[in-house]
């Protein structure tokens, strides 16, 4: 009856290996009354959350063209704003009316003039019809205005008036007939009306003004040349348009250092803003060409960043809806990532980050899934156990047999205890090797530790621990795992070792690593389980050992820590001079740096 009650369930009979076997009411996977989605391995669905936006425009394309247009824009802008050259040709047309008016005015100085009676008390003046005539003759090719005045401060000649001073008729020129503009052209002349009047390179003028009558007294420039020097000033007609400025100036009309007149010669500033405009509309255009290419490039800039990083968000979010994951993940499928680590940029090693974090997490999740789906197997056991014993000792009336499916009852209790324990203990060690600071680690004072304790606990007939360690054998890592992982394997050796027999432990340093090895005088590994005693739930024991003593994750568990600070760890048996299995050896490398 008792062996009855200790019926172990198969190995073999395992739900998860044969769909027809599974629980009651359990639909197979993908069928109408499974609940879960198609290629569901027992991770948990992700709940909906924030999909990445389908957009028609990056914004990010939208920043590089923006910025990269401003730049550009400020550069036109900055050379639009042509204030010294306006200035510039301001001077030079200042300098060719001031060397015109000394050319004019000597030519007046000599041939207009009355030659005075010093005896009587008459001066020299000028002769105002020859003035006229020889003013309009000098100044009619140069389409510039002249005014000529007599030192008592009246105008003698105008070259706009027909008649004489005063003449009620005035000839002023006229632009050449143009055909009207189209309206493209008339739309960028608005354009450009706007961004010139907005740019802040006007200089304040005084305005020009021209009375009825005019005299000396009304132009500053004048009175200073009535004084014998030669004078300018610039005015703004307050009309706008191109002749929105009027240069003039002033040069004494002499003869023999005697002032006889003022010759005043006017422009409008028509042809310094046709120049001003030409060049500017050059500028335009340049800058229109430099816009073009410069969106162009932007453009396969923005597709060179935003493009991939887009594809590289949007597989993400396929990833974490557990779509996209390819077959049989965690096991050297193609990602779901796209693979750009080829560009050799940022971009490239954000790619290849992201494909092994997610191929990290898939294999995480697999190793979850594994495991919940071992330890389920693991617990099914004791618990198989333990419903056989229950429901027999409620038929059992023998108090003998009672007693003896009780004893069972408490065994598969605390079996059930110790294995929970195991599995709380595993479960936590992930998640605290991810966490946990790395210090330096003096694996010789480690493992004389560990000796020392089991030498004090040893009880008689134990195999003795003999520890051969020297020299530095400082490694990074967690210490008091690393002391799980050699306290596991010595009492690993120490239950296959013979009574009063012997563990050597022996660590030294071999270029980059330390190696540790720990060997044993016990019967030795099957060779075909050299592998599996690392796996979970794996447990090859000595003959007569208890059942169900070890829960099979000690090996696990330290193999586990093993890789989790970059080393390795390997078992093999150890042979004679005649090829005799003579024990066990755990060989564990780990990186000093």
């Amino acid at each position: 009856m008792a062996n009855e009650a200790r019926l172990r369930t198969d190995p073999d009979d395992d739900p998860r290996r044969d769909p027809a076997r599974a629980e009651p009411g359990a639909a197979p996977e993908g069928s109408p009354g499974d609940k879960r989605p198609a290629g569901w391995h027992g991770a948990a669905v992700p709940r909906p959350g924030r999909r990445t936006r389908r957009r028609r425009f990056s914004p990010l394309t939208r920043r590089i063209l923006f910025l990269n247009s401003v730049a550009l824009a400020i550069l036109v802008v900055g050379l639009l704003y042509l204030d010294d050259y306006r200035r510039s040709l301001v001077a030079a047309e200042i300098a060719a009316l001031t060397t015109q008016g000394k050319i004019i005015a000597a030519a007046l100085g000599e041939a207009a003039s009355d030659t005075g009676n010093s005896e009587a008390g008459i001066a020299d003046r000028l002769a105002p019809e020859p003035a006229r005539q020889i003013l309009r003759r000098l100044v009619e090719a140069t389409h510039t205005r002249a005014r000529l005045f007599a030192v008592t401060g009246e105008i003698i000649a105008d070259t706009r008036v027909l008649t004489g001073p005063g003449g009620v008729v005035q000839v002023a020129p006229l632009p050449p007939p143009t055909p009207p503009p189209d309206m493209l052209t008339a739309v960028v002349n608005a354009i450009y009306d706007v961004v010139v009047n907005w740019l802040p390179s006007r200089d304040v003028l005084p305005p020009y003004r021209e009375n009825p009558e005019q005299r000396a007294r009304d132009y500053p420039e004048v009175q200073a040349a009535l004084a014998g020097d030669i004078a300018s000033a610039t005015r703004a007609t307050g009309a706008g348009g191109d002749d929105h400025m009027v240069l003039a100036v002033a040069v004494p009309v002499q003869r023999f250092k005697q002032v006889l007149g003022v010759l005043m010669l006017t422009s409008g500033s028509g042809e310094i803003e046709r120049n001003l405009r030409d060049v500017r509309f050059d500028i335009l255009k340049v800058f229109v060409v430099a816009l073009a290419i410069t969106a162009l490039i932007s453009l396969y800039l923005a597709g060179t960043i935003a493009r991939p990083i887009r594809r590289l968000a949007l597989a993400a979010d396929r990833v974490r809806g557990g779509q996209g994951l390819g077959v049989g993940r965690g096991r050297g499928e193609t990602p779901a990532i796209p693979d750009m680590s080829q560009r050799g940029d940022e971009i490239g090693d954000l790619s290849a980050a992201l494909i092994e974090m997610t191929q990290a997490l898939w294999q995480r999740l697999d190793a979850i899934e594994r495991f919940a789906a071992d330890v389920a197997h693991e617990i099914k056991n004791p618990l198989t156990s333990l419903k056989s014993a229950v429901e027999t000792a409620a038929r059992v009336k023998d108090p003998v047999q009672q007693r003896r499916l009780m004893a069972i009852i408490l065994e598969d209790v605390a079996r059930l205890d110790r294995l929970i324990g195991d599995i709380s203990n595993a479960s936590r060690l992930d998640a605290e090797l991810s966490r946990a600071e790395i210090e330096p680690v003096d694996l010789a004072a480690l493992l004389q530790a560990l000796v020392n304790v089991h030498a004090t606990t040893a009880r008689p007939g134990d195999p003795r621990v003999a520890l051969d360690a020297g020299g530095n054998l400082v490694v990074p890592g967690l210490e008091n795992r690393l002391g799980q992982v050699f306290r596991n394997l010595i009492a690993n050796a120490v239950s296959f070792s013979p009574p009063d027999g012997t563990i050597r432990i022996s660590a030294l340093r071999r270029g980059a690593t330390v190696e540790t090895v720990i060997e044993d005088e016990g019967p030795g590994i099957p060779p075909d389980k050299l592998e599996a005693i690392f796996e979970r739930f794996y447990s090859e024991r000595p003959k007569g050992e208890k059942f169900g003593t070890h829960s099979g994750l000690g090996l696990s568990i330290s193999r586990q820590i093993v890789l989790a600070h970059d080393g390795t760890i390997s078992a093999e048996n150890r042979h004679d001079a005649h090829g005799r299995v003579v024990g066990a050896r755990f060989r564990i490398r780990l990186p000093v740096e």
